[in-house]
């Protein structure tokens, strides 16, 4: 258990760092988010770890193990969850608000011209483009999450029972995710070696104490029954009644209600990031709800790629285009305005509420190796799911036409081989050599590709 201080001192916390102070390193942080949860990550500790020695390496990690085990982005709660250390709640939602604002205005900017010019042969060449290369940058994911996670046969399993049961059987996500938490939790309590924690970065690098929090919990940092109700009671508040109003006015047929109802469900098992995740928001968005087409899901990621913010991001963009497609009595622009922010307020608002509730008793379990043992689990289970988004994405960018197979319990879609767009392959041939091979900038993938597309169009070849 952690030492802590009185409640006195906790209001005069000499930490030497300034409210002004810390927008101006966040906003840093914001703006530098490119890349993932991998680049964000990297990007926050290199700032606050390694840089400004704002938090220590051991608590900086503690706080992500406990990110990762939440649903929603662990890079936007990583971000909440220090700067709620730092400078309490108000910290915390400029840290985390912060963080996903540069990736709102950027996503609105692209939503707005796709939905107006997204058939123009130029813009179409250069999405065309782009998910050439979101498809090798996600194939490029699965490689780089399953080296860190798939370190032993168990977790090797894990990932491939997690493939074979949502690719073959389409079992949900949620089911996969919780039960790889609960059998790493209990291999870990009965000492399995396998599920020890993984590290996240650092290179070994030892920190023994936090230079400017220290090791004791300054008051508000303490767990308590009054704060939590309270901190309960407000962020449940703004998450529900939103939803409850579009529900009693609109009914539960109107698209804002259906946004609001499928988008607040997200944000309750949204485990493992945008890439483990959005294989399940494509097939409801697609399939059942018929808001948008496959290939306008990789539009979406490839939006979501190439400007700052979670990759999460993207469901900003489903929202959009699901309102305006069916935007009632208002303009369809207005109503995918009001869509995709609608989409974005039910998303993001629990992530606020998962950090500030549970940060308190987080901080007093450092060490835990149940919780440690879970996370393992929980992250060879994910690649096994991004390996399904990869296989997906794959389906619908080199193909034109699926099959879908249905029998004997089987519900997957087969290639029709006939259909192979070649000038697809190439692009994500050559988008995979430049990030494997080359190790080229996923930026300068992303920007290549699309020149490609528009270049290709100009050709005559798409």
């Amino acid at each position: 258990m952690e030492k802590t201080i009185d409640a006195g001192a906790s209001r005069h916390l000499d930490h030497g760092i300034s409210f002004g102070e810390a927008f101006r390193v966040w906003l840093r942080v914001a703006v530098l988010s490119f890349g993932g949860p991998a680049g964000q990550i990297a990007v926050m500790h290199r700032i606050l770890v390694e840089e400004k020695n704002w938090i220590s390496e051991s608590r900086f990690l503690h706080a992500l193990n406990y990110c990762m085990l939440l649903p929603g982005p662990e890079a936007q709660q990583l971000a909440t969850y220090i700067g709620w250390l730092l400078h309490r709640t108000a910290g915390g939602i400029m840290a985390g608000g912060l963080f996903i604002l540069p990736g709102i205005i950027a996503i609105m900017a692209l939503s707005y011209v796709y939905a107006a010019y997204g058939n123009v042969g130029f813009i179409e060449a250069l999405f065309f483009g782009l998910k050439a290369a979101v498809l090798a940058i996600v194939v490029h994911a699965v490689v780089r999450v399953g080296k860190r996670a798939l370190r032993n046969r168990v977790m090797i399993a894990l990932a491939a029972i997690a493939f074979v049961a949502i690719f073959f059987f389409n079992v949900p996500f949620p089911i996969i995710i919780i039960a790889a938490g609960v059998i790493g939790y209990l291999g870990a309590r009965l000492g399995r070696p396998e599920f020890a924690a993984i590290e996240h970065g650092g290179g070994g690098k030892k920190a023994a104490v936090d230079s400017l929090l220290g090791e004791e919990l300054p008051e508000h940092v303490r767990p308590s029954v009054a704060r939590a109700l309270r901190v309960s009671s407000v962020w449940l508040l703004l998450w529900v009644i939103p939803v409850a109003a579009l529900l009693i006015g609109l009914g539960q047929a109107n698209v804002f209600s259906q946004i609001a109802l499928f988008f607040s469900k997200m944000a309750m098992v949204t485990f493992g990031g945008a890439y483990a995740v959005l294989a399940y928001v494509a097939q409801q968005a697609v399939e059942h709800y018929h808001w948008l087409q496959p290939r306008e899901m990789l539009d979406g990621l490839g939006m979501a790629e190439t400007t700052p913010g979670p990759l999460i991001m993207v469901l900003q963009f489903v929202g959009f285009m699901a309102a305006y497609r069916d935007p009632g009595a208002l303009s369809p622009m207005w109503a995918a305005t009001l869509g995709g922010l609608l989409a974005t307020w039910v998303t993001f608002i629990p992530c606020f509420l998962w950090i500030f509730l549970g940060a308190p008793y987080i901080e007093t379990l450092r060490g835990n190796k149940g919780l440690a043992g879970a996370l393992s689990a929980i992250t060879a289970a994910v690649v096994g799911v991004i390996l399904n988004l990869s296989i997906w994405f794959g389906l619908h960018t080199l193909f034109r036409q699926t099959t879908p197979v249905r029998s004997f319990g089987l519900s997957f879609d087969m290639p029709v081989w006939g259909s192979l767009d070649i000038a697809a392959f190439v692009l994500a041939a050559a988008a995979a050599t430049a990030i494997f091979r080359l190790n080229i900038g996923m930026l300068w993938v992303l920007a290549g590709s699309c020149a490609a597309g528009v270049a290709l169009r100009f050709a005559g070849v798409v």
